[in-house]
């Protein structure tokens, strides 16, 4: 994609409006408490704390909107605490014009907020918010007990807003219910898709953000519903016997009463899957569709399938029997949730993955430098030029800047128009109607409402409220409409263009390194046929650690890749080595393998039945020649797979057909993936 082109599609991007739910109550409770923290130190301490206030309460809530499955309380309090020490800090090195001493800390703070991202992107956006917040707010103090006093009125900004969580719950665990009811309405939407495409490809997404939701807190834990525990799990079940239910390779034929059959019993899957979320996501009984219930426990599928397809049959029958137990509300009782470490014991481990990011070829490093060097530089420059208010280009820089090509652009252009529209809008009301200090401080609030109730259909439009907000709130402390608006529109647009700049001369891009995503995600799932192959050989029952924990790297590996697939189509680079065809059709032929292996492991022996002798050796072979295989892609070397296709072909006729054809399925997928790595492996001609 060329520069040009990117950048129409970056811009475009960054403009575009979603139509998103929106959570009005949600976005009042913020408000409130951004309210109340205003107006209660405008009234007792002035406008200098009320803004500083301000920023707490409105950072805070603003932490509390982020993807996170952690307390929301806490989020406010890790939020107002952090930018509480990052002011106080930041005015002992700003005290008397000591430049040279606040960019260090400006350099070594920013730098760590760039790291941060290593811990996720909540982390990352909470640590980037402070750093901007910073640049405010120690410019608010004029001595050390003042700024000991501006950080404690930040810090109860953010208990404020902690504290109205906890007082005016809305929709209480409704993150977590609705991560868990997405995934069971994915599974409905699969299996009313098998219908007509019994070889449908299923996005494992839903299924890994409900496994994130259910880790929890030792608090948590004994809080938790009880529909919120143990449904993902079955739902995961689930997924492989509808797949192996509808596939005719190794289930139901083409055609047929059989095929009739089955179809009827993924539609009525599809219903009892698609109430049980609906009851997840509001709290309310199962309502359970009559004609679902009875297709499902009819007679007559023991009559028309037989085989494989029947153990299917009986076996989904049953799994969606626990998923509608599950998902009815009622006191928690189980014990095995999973563990989520506390905010104390996070620590250490955000700083080991944040010291595993210091190499050089890693983007999360690289997005650190970029963001430590332009936020020096653009607090430097907006110091030096005679506008006033220099802080707002380093803060519009760290607000846009991400560790990929795509956000960061997007968000650059977005954030100035944003600015430009909010300041001019603002600029009218305050001419207009020239409002006092209260009159100020209450269109702020009124601007931070609009901000968190349209948080998520758009960076521009968000940027709108902020640019507005910031306005109305140096108009409570004293500040000019004139101080505020052709020097904030063109320090942010200096901003953003320096962050742009740093990334076309510093960059992260992930084209080059999608043969090394597509190895990973080779290995992942050789790792996982083996798995599930090797208990034919020596049967141990459904449960199977093992398969389990290599599902879950398989997925993960997947999810990498079209994250990184997404990312790479909008870089402005020519590929190298793996084309955009080229990874479609890999890509293609890795989830045909994976889901292969999938339908394998819904028919897994149970403890005690014979084993399959040639299953051991075709385990081994797919793992070995897959970790030689994912060599080669990095190597832009055709795969070989001739050692799987001998321990396929080892498969007698006295083997499980169902094994045979799946043994045969594995190496078309391989061979397919060969296929389309093989023009761009050859190598190329003087």
């Amino acid at each position: 994609m060329s520069w040009l082109r990117a950048l129409k599609e970056t811009a475009r991007s960054g403009l575009t409006v979603e139509r998103r739910r929106l959570e009005p109550l949600v976005a009042a409770r913020a408000a409130l408490g951004l309210a109340l923290v205003v107006g209660v130190t405008l009234a007792l301490f002035g406008p200098g704390a009320a803004v500083s206030s301000a920023f707490g309460a409105f950072q805070a809530a603003i932490a509390t909107f982020q993807r996170s499955w952690r307390p929301r309380p806490t989020l406010a309090l890790a939020s107002g605490a952090s930018l509480a020490v990052s002011t106080f800090l930041g005015y002992l090195t700003n005290a008397g014009d000591h430049l040279a001493l606040f960019l260090a800390l400006l350099a070594v703070w920013t730098f760590l907020s760039g790291l941060a991202w290593a811990a996720g992107p909540t982390v990352g956006i909470i640590a980037s918010s402070n750093v901007a917040m910073m640049l405010v707010t120690v410019t608010l103090p004029t001595s050390v007990a003042e700024a000991a006093g501006h950080a404690a009125m930040i810090a109860v900004g953010g208990l404020v807003q902690a504290a109205l969580l906890v007082v005016l719950p809305v929709r209480r665990w409704g993150p977590q219910r609705d991560a868990l009811a997405d995934a069971l309405a994915a599974e409905a939407d699969y299996a009313r898709r098998l219908r007509d495409d019994p070889v449908a490809s299923f996005d494992p997404v839903p299924l890994m953000t409900a496994r994130s939701a259910a880790a929890v807190t030792p608090r948590q834990a004994r809080r938790r519903p009880a529909e919120l525990h143990g449904a993902r799990g079955l739902a995961e079940r689930i997924r492989p016997v509808l797949a192996s239910l509808a596939d005719p390779a190794v289930g139901a034929s083409a055609e047929g009463p059989e095929r009739d059959r089955v179809r009827e019993l993924l539609a009525a899957a599809g219903e009892v899957l698609d109430a049980a979320a609906h009851a997840i996501r509001h709290g309310e009984p199962v309502d359970l569709p009559p004609a679902a219930v009875a297709a499902l426990r009819t007679p007559d599928t023991g009559a028309i399938l037989d085989g494989p397809p029947r153990r299917a049959a009986v076996r989904l029958a049953a799994l969606l029997d626990d998923v509608v137990e599950t998902a009815e509300p009622r006191t928690e009782t189980a014990s095995d949730a999973r563990s989520r470490p506390t905010l104390v014991r996070l620590v250490p481990v955000v700083a080991a993955r944040m010291r595993a990011e210091v190499r050089p070829d890693s983007p999360v490093l690289r997005h650190a430098v970029r963001v430590t060097a332009v936020t020096t530089a653009g607090y430097v420059l907006g110091s030096a030029l005679p506008l006033g208010h220099g802080y707002w280009a380093p803060m519009a820089s760290v607000m846009v800047m991400r560790p990929d090509f795509s956000q960061t652009y997007s968000r650059s252009v977005a954030r100035f128009g944003g600015t430009l529209v909010g300041v001019a809008l603002a600029t009218g009301i305050v001419q207009a109607a020239d409002p006092g200090m209260y009159l100020s401080a209450a269109l702020a609030v009124i601007c931070a409402f609009g901000m968190y109730l349209l948080l998520r259909t758009g960076y521009a439009v968000t940027q709108v409220c902020v640019a507005a907000y910031v306005v109305f709130l140096l108009g409570v402390g004293g500040s000019a409409w004139t101080q505020t608006v052709f020097e904030r529109v063109v320090l942010t647009l200096l901003g953003g263009i320096l962050a742009m700049l740093a990334y076309a001369v510093y960059p992260a891009w992930e084209t080059p390194r999608l043969r090394g995503r597509l190895a990973d995600w080779l290995v992942s799932d050789g790792r996982y046929a083996a798995s599930v192959v090797a208990h034919y050989a020596n049967p141990a029952g459904t449960a199977c650690p093992d398969v389990r924990e290599a599902l879950l790297d398989t997925r993960a590996a997947r999810i990498a890749w079209q994250e990184a697939v997404d990312r790479a189509t909008h870089e402005p680079v020519r590929h190298r080595g793996l084309s955009r065809a080229a990874a479609d059709d890999a890509g293609h032929a890795l989830a045909q393998f994976g889901r292969v292996a999938m339908l394998m492991e819904a028919h897994l022996p149970e403890r005690g039945t014979p084993p399959v002798p040639a299953a051991a050796t075709l385990a081994e072979a797919l793992r070995r020649a897959t970790e030689r295989g994912a060599k080669a892609v990095r190597e832009r070397r055709a795969p070989d797979w001739d050692e799987v296709r001998e321990a396929a072909a080892a498969w007698g006729p006295a083997d499980d057909p169902l094994l045979t054809r799946s043994a045969a399925l594995l190496v078309d997928a391989l061979d397919d993936l060969s296929h389309a790595l093989a023009e761009e492996a050859a190598p190329k001609r003087a």
